[in-house]
């Protein structure tokens, strides 16, 4: 069992290193499919995991020469409010809801808002240059990424098309940056809040070698593929989870 965490984790962490949808958006819906945990566990197993590629695969990126813009680090300075927001709403609904409830709400919006992002080439961008607009689009990209436990991957690549202008590779690794500060601030509150006890965590054992190795070979695969192709992968890939979301809410019901 601890191979399939292993090679779930692998796969979606190449697969989000390259493209800049983080892997959460892969791991969080596959392990609702198959997986027997409660949500809150696989919810903090995603984080997790994908903090591990998100750190491997910003490092890797500034190692080969990326440059934080100003207006990137104010989105980052957002998303890490965003994240502490999120996880506080996180935390009330699954004190409030079941967790059956709980996986047709998450699923449901991220199919949502995967089926915008689906569209993104077709929405017109507004470049956005006022400081408090850009933190304002932060803290809902974090408050979303970790609500759902997904990173937010897709989600950061549009909203970054959309607001500031960026080519497809810096796009990437500016969503991985918004993704590893908002899992961050995450992980941080409830490791100084509620701690990680009450949550079923030995998967991370097979989880976070698998959320590294994917960072370093998504981060590989960036500089060598070509711009195209990691259009068409990303498309691919967030038709195939929007899918897996819709399979999921079904399976719930």
């Amino acid at each position: 069992m601890g191979m399939l965490y292993l090679l779930v984790a692998l796969i979606a962490t190449i697969i989000g290193g390259m493209t800049g949808i983080g892997g959460g958006v892969i791991i969080k819906p596959v392990l609702d499919a198959f997986s027997t945990y409660d949500v809150s566990s696989i919810n903090i197993l995603s984080s997790v995991t994908i903090f591990s590629m998100a750190a491997v695969s910003f490092t890797q990126n500034s190692i080969n020469g990326f440059k934080l813009s100003k207006n990137l680090v104010f989105l980052a300075v957002g998303s890490i409010i965003g994240g502490l927001l999120g996880k506080e709403l996180l935390f009330f609904v699954t004190a409030t809801m079941i967790s059956r409830n709980i996986v047709i709400m998450q699923s449901g919006i991220l199919a949502l808002l995967l089926v915008v992002v689906l569209f993104k080439s077709r929405i017109r961008s507004h470049y956005v240059k006022n400081v408090f607009v850009i933190i304002l689009v932060g803290i809902f990209l974090g408050t979303t990424s970790s609500f759902l436990g997904v990173g937010g991957g897709p989600i950061n690549v549009f909203v970054l098309h959309l607001f500031l202008e960026m080519d497809t590779k810096q796009l990437t690794v500016s969503s991985i940056f918004v993704i590893l500060l908002s899992q961050f601030s995450k992980l941080s509150a409830i490791t100084f809040t509620s701690g990680f006890s009450s949550f079923h965590l030995e998967m991370l054992v097979y989880m976070i070698p698998g959320g590294i190795a994917g960072g370093l070979l998504g981060t590989f695969l960036l500089k060598k593929t070509h711009v195209n192709h990691i259009k068409k992968v990303f498309n691919l890939v967030v038709g195939i989870i929007i899918l897996l979301n819709i399979f999921n809410i079904i399976r719930a019901i």
